[in-house]
């Protein structure tokens, strides 16, 4: 059994329920962040689900320099700064820079590390230093295993509350495939382990100057994942996702969420009552 770790009140790992970290993959304005963290925290409720909002105040890696990259930092925390204290969710979002940490840890529940990042030392102990829960996402270069040493440099600092996220992983060029087996592997380090189930659908720079993707196959790699065991979902969303700002191929329709969340309480339920 994997350790608990608490983002705010949300209790993840430990034998806890599964949980649903959810929202945009960049803030896109702030009607549109609060609009769509209501959403979510209304299906969350109706299914009892706990939840954590995440959104990123700026996309730091996109594809190409002409994109999308966010609010930026100062205006991103308000923002969601506002979702936390109006609608009592705890939030999650990237840090790119150490530069960034100190303003982020007032406001944020739990610093995220970027998949292209998970090798970035002083990014992981410092984030490890505030305290706060750190959510590492596996870098698509990297293997299961190697998540190990990631979670070393934040257990360095003397904090445990680590979470692993795994996202995919390169198969050739512009190709993400999931190695199931990982899933296993990561959480026998006793971390919690989320599974990005829209992340896990990219091709990175498949549409040239920006990822592409194939969102048809989340319910099946959804299902897969929760049946082998993890301890939360991790999903990007949006109301209207062929207008999303980033990642419009893989973002999963915010009035489908529902759906595809009762399916994967429901193998959960089958998974741990074969586990024991």
């Amino acid at each position: 059994m994997t350790r608990e770790v608490r983002i705010g009140d949300v209790a993840v790992g430990g034998g806890n329920p599964l949980v649903l970290v959810a929202g945009p993959c960049v803030i896109e304005g702030e009607a549109f962040t609060l609009e769509v963290a209501s959403r979510l925290k209304e299906i969350a409720q109706g299914l009892e689900v706990p939840l954590v909002f995440k959104a990123s105040y700026d996309k730091a890696n996109r594809t190409s320099i002409h994109s999308f990259r966010g609010l930026g930092l100062e205006e991103g925390l308000r923002i969601l700064g506002r979702v936390k204290e109006e609608l009592g969710l705890p939030v999650l979002a990237d840090v790119h820079q150490v530069s960034e940490i100190e303003a982020a840890k007032e406001v944020l529940d739990c610093l995220q590390i970027p998949a292209f990042l998970s090798r970035q030392t002083d990014l992981i102990t410092s984030a490890a230093s505030t305290g706060l829960p750190v959510n590492i996402k596996k870098g698509q270069f990297l293997s299961a295993w190697d998540m190990e040493h990631a979670v070393e440099k934040a257990r360095s600092r003397g904090n445990d509350r680590v979470i692993l996220t795994e996202r995919g992983t390169f198969f050739g060029y512009r190709d993400l495939v999931n190695d199931m087996r990982g899933l296993v592997v990561m959480r026998g380090f006793g971390t919690p382990v989320l599974y990005d189930a829209t992340h896990s659908l990219q091709s990175p720079g498949g549409k040239g100057s920006s990822s592409g993707g194939k969102r048809e196959f989340l319910p099946a790699l959804l299902r897969a994942a929760v049946a082998v065991g993890v301890d939360g979902i991790y999903m990007e969303v949006h109301p209207r996702p062929s207008e999303a700002l980033s990642d419009p191929d893989t973002s999963w329709p915010l009035d489908q969420v529902a759906d595809v969340l009762e399916m994967a309480l429901e193998v959960d339920r089958v998974r741990r009552r074969f586990e024991g």
